[in-house]
């Protein structure tokens, strides 16, 4: 059964607009940032350039993931992340590398959503038996050598990536929408399934009130604005 809240966002949702489309402001309050897989990073940053007119900077290098990025803030603890290969490391072991390489064009890889405290989110989705993979540490080097430092937890069926990953940022750390370029914000971001009332259940279980929509396949839908216009981003 849909929980009556998540009913309540998705019924109206669907009246209120067509089919693909989100209404404005209708974003995950837990959200953290997106994810824009390329297959060559500045490819990624030219388009977001190219539709926002704001022109990310690299972020640095993920050591032993094989990829590197880009960002963007979206306003208060809120970033784009645009993703790609890393050509200096051919050989990591991450199932996402070898996937942006194959892509023709960007499009959205994922999401980030920070719930507070890995270590009791954890603990809430054990009682909840909800399995997942996690809390592990990560960090990369800023391009200023300020060193960046955080933890996820991966869920164990991500519902084909509609829904996040958790992140929880080092209490010494600066978040990267702080000094990323300014000038964009996160108009919508909501996800399309041909299952919304299962896909509404298992958000409600997780405390995300992600906007859904009934769509023929799983998507994840984002419209960014910038001072030169939108950019309308799909999974």
């Amino acid at each position: 059964m849909l929980p009556r809240r998540q009913f309540i966002a998705f019924a109206s949702a669907v009246l209120a607009a067509p089919a693909g489309l989100f209404a404005e402001n209708e974003v995950p309050a837990l959200l953290d940032h997106i994810l824009l897989g390329s297959h060559d990073l500045q490819q990624g940053i030219d388009l977001v350039a190219e539709r926002t007119g704001v022109r990310a900077t690299f972020g640095g290098v993920h050591p032993g993931r094989g990829t590197q990025n880009a960002l963007l803030s979206l306003g208060e603890r809120r970033y784009l992340e645009i993703i790609a290969p890393d050509p200096g490391q051919p050989d990591a072991r991450n199932p996402l590398a070898p996937e942006l390489r194959s892509r023709q064009e960007p499009r959205l890889v994922g999401w980030a959503a920070h719930p507070g405290n890995l270590q009791a989110f954890a603990e809430r989705l054990r009682a909840a038996q909800i399995e997942f993979t996690g809390p592990t540490p990560g960090s990369r080097k800023r391009p200023d050598g300020g060193l960046l430092q955080w933890q996820t937890l991966h869920l164990a069926d991500d519902a084909s990536r509609l829904l996040p990953f958790f992140i929880d940022w080092s209490a010494d750390c600066l978040h990267p929408s702080a000094d990323a370029p300014k000038g964009c914000s996160l108009v919508s971001f909501g996800a399309e399934t041909p299952n919304p009332a299962e896909l509404a259940a298992r958000l409600d279980s997780l405390n995300l009130d992600l906007a859904v929509q009934k769509g023929h396949r799983p998507r994840l839908h984002a419209v960014i604005s910038g001072p030169k216009g939108t950019l309308d981003l799909t999974s």
